[in-house]
């Protein structure tokens, strides 16, 4: 056994340094795979700090371009590969893992630029395509030098006096250096979720008391998710004959969460929609299976928090978004079906909170009416954890990010005339007449 072994290895590892050149290059082996693993955040105006577009901006990172490969650091893909299947699967190849560490193991040399491929065309500014409308703050917020920044909300109507369907958002974020998130939810008319704030204006939720005697404010989540800006998180870019219903008479609110950086800053960001061009055939609808209540003990190395939602309509699963804070160790959904059967959608063994990414199952996942999708994460509140902010502490359910949040998003796709109440609460039973 161990002898068919050895050479099983052997052969592996010869196909693998066969497929490497003998010498290589930036321009002709080191390039494509940049544009095809890296550019899309590695450039000017976006998320990453340095450009891999060139050989002169990216020669003095080789080192740090092998180092981020070798451990999977980057592209940042945190599935594990034994759960699930994803459309969005960006984990670097094998192959191009070893050419970029031969690369960088041989001098990172240039080569001819006559080897180089095209020029990847990227749009300025908008990933989504040119928008039909961008909604915009219509004040710069300042952002103090220091301190804690809550939660702050603008509200900015749509003006639409007809339903419209979303096929394509994004939020492009004004000042990265202080902007944590941002995520953009519809309020249609009649939600009174934060019905104190006025258009245009920058507003923090008050300070209310809870029914346990805790100080909380207003729940940030009392509207339809429509797009979000995080490090790693695409924009919403769905399926042909998918979107989202945006009501007539609806407002677009924009939860901000701004960090201080030492020095005082500004912030005008905006969100551009693409409208669908015919009605689509399923609506896209963001649930949440969470927990609220926890309490993770101080010095606890892997507490155990768990929440679960049951559909009370068949859905087709498109995305999944695990959420915690600098304490998130890992995190897995699971689907419970009515059989009786239980399948894992999806496990995060490395949770990383500076990677907010969206996962996205291949082929169609239809859920069967009564399907429970139970969400189960661990959080590590030990001084072993390098992020913990204070370990000597008991922590609960918080906005910042010294608190925590456990919340398994995940988004649906149902007949257009479905609701998330539809979704989320049992139908009435019927009563018989006189």
């Amino acid at each position: 056994m161990t002898r068919y072994l050895f050479i099983f290895l052997f052969c592996t590892s010869t196909i693998g340094a066969a497929s490497i050149p003998k010498q290589v290059t930036f321009h002709r082996d080191v390039l494509p795979i940049l544009q095809r693993n890296c550019q899309s955040c590695h450039r000017a105006g976006e998320a990453a700090p340095m450009s891999l577009l060139s050989y002169k901006s990216t020669r003095p990172f080789a080192k740090a371009i092998r180092e981020a490969v070798v451990s999977r650091r980057m592209p940042p893909w945190h599935a594990d590969p034994h759960f699930g299947k994803f459309a969005n699967d960006r984990s670097m190849r094998q192959a191009d893992i070893d050419t970029l560490v031969a690369w960088a193991d041989t001098g990172a040399k240039e080569g001819s630029l006559r080897d180089a491929p095209k020029p990847v065309t990227f749009l300025d500014g908008w990933n989504i395509g040119k928008p039909d409308v961008v909604l915009e703050m219509a004040m710069p917020i300042t952002i103090p030098a220091k301190g804690t920044i809550e939660y702050t909300y603008f509200v900015i109507p749509v003006g639409n006096k007809e339903d419209v369907w979303v096929e394509r958002a994004e939020v492009r974020p004004g000042n990265r250096a202080v902007l944590h998130h941002v995520i953009a939810f519809v309020r249609q008319p009649g939600n009174r979720w934060l019905k104190d704030a006025k258009p245009g204006e920058p507003f923090v939720p008050p300070v209310m008391v809870d029914s346990r005697g805790r100080e909380r404010r207003e729940n940030g989540f009392g509207g339809q998710w429509l797009t979000a800006y995080s490090p790693g998180m695409p924009p919403q870019i769905l399926e042909k004959g998918k979107a989202r219903l945006v009501p007539a008479g609806s407002d677009i609110i924009l939860q901000m969460h701004y960090t201080s950086n030492g020095k005082e800053e500004t912030d005008v960001s905006k969100v551009g929609l693409i409208f669908a061009k015919e009605p689509p055939k399923e609506k896209v609808i963001t649930l949440a299976a969470q927990d609220s209540r926890f309490e993770i003990p101080a010095h606890a190395g892997n507490h155990e928090v768990k929440a679960e939602v049951t559909l009370y309509e068949e859905v087709k699963l498109s995305a999944l978004l695990p959420h915690m804070h600098l304490r998130g160790k890992d995190f897995e959904f699971k689907a419970i079906y009515p059989s009786g059967e239980s399948e894992i959608l999806l496990k995060v063994p490395r949770y990383d909170f500076a990677w907010q990414l969206i996962y996205e199952p291949a082929g169609e996942k239809v859920l069967p009416k009564g399907t429970k999708i139970q969400a189960t994460a661990h959080f590590d509140n030990s001084a072993n954890n390098k992020a913990n902010p204070d370990p000597t502490k008991a922590i609960r359910f918080g906005e910042q990010s010294w608190e925590e949040m456990m919340i398994g998003f995940f988004d649906v796709a149902v007949k257009p005339g479905v609701t998330e109440r539809d979704l989320m609460q049992p139908p009435k039973k019927k009563t018989t007449g006189d």
